[in-house]
């Protein structure tokens, strides 16, 4: 039982850090704000909490189906029913990085300098949970469909979240509205379609292009390591028979 649990953890002694480490994140951005509350007496950038708990629901769902999708039934049952909510709710991951922009406002209850350290825990922390559940369905559907659409599946959700954040922040439409009001949100969707503004553009195209620099530089940054670990493995081997030839001679 003991060796189990001891290979259970060393194999999947990385998945276990990664979530660790967005827990503790997410508990250091919960005190943050409960000591702004105390410290200013008023409920200000509590908000922030609930758009950390929104940011959680992709994560979750890419969960849930990346552990399932190992097996073909459910592959075809059940991914295609989560993979739409997980699309519905993905945008909320990088959507608390435009929370910059409450800085722009005055600051009441606690200085500038304490918001800006709130906001960006949080929006990183947000936007870390939203690399990380895009890497789990990119890589369903890279298993299931190829790399080359894995890949595109990574460029055309950075496009829809950059989109579904502008609908969030300017529209003030939500993840709620497409399962309540499916009918009133796809017509208001619609028209934003139809007739593009120059912000919408501008801001669909520059988010969607930094979101995708984040994840590209974390992608690569992540299978460097992988590399590095799978060359400090194999250097062992590849040096004996080296050592031996350098004997004979």
């Amino acid at each position: 039982m003991h060796n189990r649990l001891r290979n259970f953890f060393i194999r999947h002694r990385y998945n276990i850090a990664v979530f660790t480490l967005l827990n503790v994140a997410c508990a250091v951005c919960i005190g943050l704000v409960a000591a702004r509350v105390v410290y200013s007496e008023s409920s200000r950038r509590v908000d922030l909490i609930w758009n950390l708990f929104l940011a959680w629901i992709p994560f979750i769902l890419a969960y849930v189906a990346h552990a399932v999708s190992w097996r073909r039934i459910w592959l075809y049952l059940v991914i295609p029913f989560v993979a739409f909510l997980w699309l519905i709710f993905f945008p909320n991951a990088p959507y608390m990085l435009t929370d910059l922009q409450d800085l722009a406002r005055a600051s009441f209850g606690a200085p500038l300098w304490y918001d800006v350290i709130i906001i960006v825990w949080c929006s990183w922390t947000a936007m870390l949970l939203g690399v990380v559940s895009l890497y789990l369905m990119q890589d369903i559907v890279m298993r299931t469909f190829g790399r080359f659409l894995g890949w595109t599946f990574v460029f055309v959700i950075s496009g829809l979240s950059s989109f579904g954040i502008y609908i969030g922040r300017f529209v003030r439409l939500n993840s709620w509205d497409i399962l309540q009001n499916p009918a009133e949100t796809a017509m208001n969707i619609l028209g934003l379609v139809i007739d593009p503004s120059r912000r919408l553009a501008a801001f669909t195209f520059l988010y969607a292009f930094f979101f995708l620099f984040v994840y590209l530089l974390l992608y690569s940054f992540g299978h460097l390591l992988q590399e590095q670990n799978v060359r400090a493995k194999a250097s062992p081997e590849q040096l004996e028979p080296t050592q031996k030839t350098n004997v004979q001679r």
